[in-house]
């Protein structure tokens, strides 16, 4: 899966957006695989936006992604460690996933300008024979 990710992001480096999301997608692979298969996520930050419910679950590990940080956390800066809580939207994302956001983002809007650059180019048609 992560190879024909990485091809599809290979193939559309024009997309000038796509390097953040290539960028998140690594930062986000890194910290999981120097975890062991999970992503760790932040007590404190979990406590910041009113989602403590879900310590106790992941002290359990009841999912296969994710984990409670501790001590023995590598490369704790790119886990899960930010608290959001924007427009009735509550989580606790990583680095990573701003740099997703922001590449996402990114694509939308220069393919929005790059449609609108090209629907006010003239048209040249060749009417001869």
């Amino acid at each position: 899966m992560l190879v024909l990710v990485g091809y599809g992001l290979w193939a559309n480096t024009h997309l000038r957006g796509l390097w953040f999301v290539g960028l998140g997608l690594f930062c986000n692979a890194l910290v999981i695989f120097a975890n062991r298969g999970h992503m760790p996520v932040s007590s404190e930050a979990l406590y910041r936006v009113g989602l403590e419910s879900y310590i106790p679950k992941l002290q359990q590990q009841y999912d296969a992604v994710h984990t409670l940080m501790d001590g023995s956390t590598q490369l704790w800066f790119l886990a899960d460690i930010i608290p959001v809580r924007v427009l009735g939207y509550t989580n606790v994302i990583s680095l990573g996933d701003v740099y997703l956001m922001v590449g996402i983002a990114l694509t939308i809007v220069g393919g929005a300008l790059e449609s609108k650059r090209k629907a006010q180019e003239p048209i040249n048609i060749d009417l001869r024979f």
